[in-house]
C-alpha cells in the first residue's frame, strides 16, 4: 500500500518528519492530471550523488526536484484525507475483504488488543479539547499506510503524525509542544524505553502499555475521568 498509494519507492530516501515538512517548496500546482511517473523525479541528482538519495540538507536537485517532493506529500495528504474513514474504498472489494479478515484473525491471536486500544483513543478524540497524536520510530510513509490499514485514520488526523526515525522521539515531543503550546497538558502512552525517557526530559507522564491489562487499566482512568 505504501508503495502503490504513498511513493514510498520515491520516497524511502527522502523521510519526512510530518507531512507538511516540505509544504514550502509547493506552488500549489493542481495535480489532478499530474503524472507522477514522468516527472522526471528520479533524474535530479546533484552531480556526484547516488541515484535516488536525499542528501542530508534535504536538496537534491534544487528547486524544481524539491518541488516535486513537495507534490507527492501532497498527493499522500490528500489520498489519506480522503480515505481515513474509509480505507476499503482505496484498496477495492477483494483487497478489503482479505484485509479486513487479516485484521480479524489478528485482534482474535492478540485477545482483542487492538479493539481494546481503539476504544480508548476514541475516548480521548470524543473529549472535548482533547486530541490524540501518534509519534513513531517508523518512517512517515509506510507509518501512515498503517494507520489507514488498521482503521485508525478516523482517530489521528495526517497533521497529528510524526516519524521520529531521523531526529528521535524527545524532538518530536518538543516539536508537538511547540504546536500546541506549554500551557496544555501531555500524557505520553507507550511501551518503549525511548518515549519513557523523553517524556521524563520533558516532564510528561508516561503510561506504560506492556500488557492488556495496562489497557483496561487506562479506559478506566479515562472512563472515570482521572485521566
Amino acid at each position: 500500500m505504501a508503495d502503490a498509494y504513498f511513493f514510498f519507492n520515491d520516497l524511502e530516501e527522502c523521510d519526512q518528519v510530518h507531512i507538511d515538512d516540505v509544504s514550502s517548496d509547493d506552488n500549489g500546482q493542481d495535480l489532478a492530471n499530474y503524472n507522477f511517473a514522468a516527472d522526471g523525479f528520479h533524474t535530479g541528482t546533484t552531480q556526484g550523488a547516488p541515484p535516488n538519495i536525499c542528501l542530508p540538507n534535504g536538496v537534491r536537485g534544487g528547486v524544481d526536484w524539491m518541488r516535486k517532493l513537495a507534490f507527492r506529500y501532497r498527493k499522500i495528504k490528500d489520498t489519506y484525507n480522503t480515505y481515513r474513514n474509509n480505507v476499503g474504498g482505496l484498496l477495492g472489494p477483494q483487497k478489503r475483504e482479505h484485509w479486513h479478515q487479516v485484521r480479524t484473525d489478528v485482534d482474535f491471536e492478540t485477545d482483542n488488543w487492538h479493539s481494546l486500544m481503539l476504544k480508548c483513543l476514541n475516548m480521548i478524540s470524543q473529549r472535548e479539547n482533547c486530541v490524540n497524536v501518534l509519534v513513531t520510530t517508523t518512517q512517515l510513509v509506510p507509518a501512515l499506510a498503517k494507520v489507514l490499514l488498521y482503521n485508525l485514520g478516523q482517530i489521528f488526523p495526517i497533521e497529528n503524525i510524526y516519524s521520529a526515525n531521523k531526529i528521535g522521539k524527545e524532538s518530536c515531543f518538543e516539536r508537538i509542544v511547540t504546536r500546541f503550546g506549554r500551557k496544555s497538558t501531555y500524557v505520553v502512552v507507550g511501551d518503549g524505553q525511548d518515549e519513557e525517557s523523553a517524556a521524563k526530559n520533558l516532564n510528561f507522564p508516561f503510561w506504560r502499555i506492556s500488557s492488556h491489562s495496562d489497557i483496561r487499566s487506562l479506559h478506566t482512568a479515562l472512563e472515570m475521568g482521572f485521566l
